[in-house]
């Protein structure tokens, strides 16, 4: 099965550490956002989207990728992303638009990550530490659990 970890992490590293955790497992090839070459993403059987999240949504790069990926047929996806908050429905939206290009999705994710985006620098941002070494040994957990689709 051929795998590849789509993703942008722009501030603090946070969904790179992420990304990398779950490409290690995975054996996937990791790629930002606006290096990826569209030609090239049906040879990939699973496609993972990661971003942090700004202002309750993905980084744009992903979001003009995802207008751009032509409509599949049940391609394997799983979406993750990091926030000051960690919540998984930071991820419906994508999930949605992916559903509606005919992926199917196999797994959500997501974890705290250090959030200074806006507002938040003002007071010294939040979540400061994240992803520690439980949010990338979780990672690693999700990504193992995504192995066994094939």
């Amino acid at each position: 099965m051929k795998r590849i970890i789509i993703y942008e992490s722009v501030h603090h590293g946070n969904t790179e550490k992420v990304s990398n955790a779950m490409a290690e497992v995975l054996k996937a090839d990791l790629i930002k956002s606006k290096d990826v070459n569209m030609d090239n993403l049906n040879n990939y059987d699973l496609i993972g989207f990661g971003s942090g999240i700004y202002y309750g949504k993905f980084h744009k790069n992903i979001l003009e990728l995802l207008k751009k990926i032509k409509p599949v047929n049940k391609q394997k996806a799983f979406v993750f992303s990091t926030s000051g908050q960690g919540k998984e429905q930071y991820n419906d939206s994508i999930k949605k638009e992916l559903t509606e290009k005919d992926f199917e999705i196999i797994g959500n994710f997501a974890c705290k990550g250090f959030d200074t985006y806006g507002p938040l620098k003002l007071i010294g941002g939040i979540a400061k530490g994240r992803p520690n070494d439980e949010d990338i040994s979780k990672a690693r957990e999700f990504a193992m659990k995504l192995s066994l689709y094939e």
